[in-house]
């Protein structure tokens, strides 16, 4: 059998999300009678029946069913295969940072590396830092690291220990420090957000709406109506740069302005405010 085209995967899911020829027609932009004969064609190429027709409906098969998730997989691996090949050749680097991480350290970076090698450099903010790396989406991850993750490439930025944001006002908003299992009792309080912003995020916190955990470096963007106070009881953290193996040019550019961002630190555990 020769090998399928990426255009025939395309077919048959269109057709497969829908179970309506003339609805997938229209969605890809042809009419029904190619599409038609080229669903037909496909079938044969495969060798088996990938569609039940009868005049008042269109379902899968149990070949289908299978052979449409395997089209997703290789549909969207290609997506990813053209986003990479493109972003390879800009001077276009993209970090991936979890909202409240290293606020500091993320400005401080950004300044530096567009003011550098002219190398522009764009912020996308997520809960999974690891899988945009994977994906494509980001080439570096501003993260905090609490277990060693591999096959990444990492730099060290300093550590990163946990703070809970509470409203001014709250009756634990001057305790010295909250144990874990305090805060996960408090009303209002989330794991985490998916991709919220800290700016929206601390708000939300001074509106008595939220309590959640971030990191020590989100002082400096409170203001005063939100207090950070240490929370005992999460794992140690370290804030990093992760970037995968291989990294094109820009990457590495990002990650050398980096390194000279981070030796220009007084070393110590004041070195992450200063950023």
């Amino acid at each position: 059998m020769n090998h399928l085209e990426t255009r025939e995967l395309a077919y048959f899911v269109a057709v497969a999300e829908t179970l309506h020829f003339s609805q997938a027609a229209e969605r890809l932009g042809i009419t029904q009678p190619p599409l038609s004969r080229a669903i037909a064609h496909l079938e044969r190429r495969v060798g088996v029946p990938l569609l039940e027709r009868t005049t008042r409906q269109v379902t899968l098969t149990a070949a289908g069913e299978i052979f449409l998730a395997e089209c997703r997989t290789i549909l969207a691996a290609m997506d990813t295969a053209v986003r990479k090949a493109r972003k390879a050749a800009e001077l276009r680097v993209t970090i991936a940072a979890r909202p409240g991480s290293g606020p500091g350290v993320l400005p401080a970076l950004l300044a530096a590396s567009d003011s550098a090698d002219g190398v522009v450099t764009d912020v996308v903010f997520t809960y999974d830092e690891i899988g945009a790396l994977r994906d494509g989406t980001a080439d570096v991850a501003l993260m905090c690291q609490t277990v060693a993750v591999p096959g990444l490439e990492l730099m060290e930025l300093g550590p990163e220990e946990p703070v809970v944001l509470l409203p001014v006002g709250h009756p634990l908003a001057e305790r010295p420090f909250l144990a874990l299992t305090e805060v996960e009792a408090l009303p209002g309080y989330a794991a985490q957000l998916p991709n919220e912003a800290l700016d929206t995020m601390v708000d939300r916190v001074a509106l008595g709406h939220l309590v959640i955990v971030v990191g020590e470096s989100v002082h400096g963007r409170l203001g005063e109506s939100v207090r950070a106070v240490p929370v005992h009881g999460y794992p140690p953290t370290q804030l990093v740069l992760a970037w995968l193996p291989g990294a094109r040019p820009a990457t590495s550019r990002l990650t050398a302005t980096a390194h000279a961002v981070l030796a220009r630190r007084t070393p110590g555990p004041s070195a992450l405010a200063e950023l």
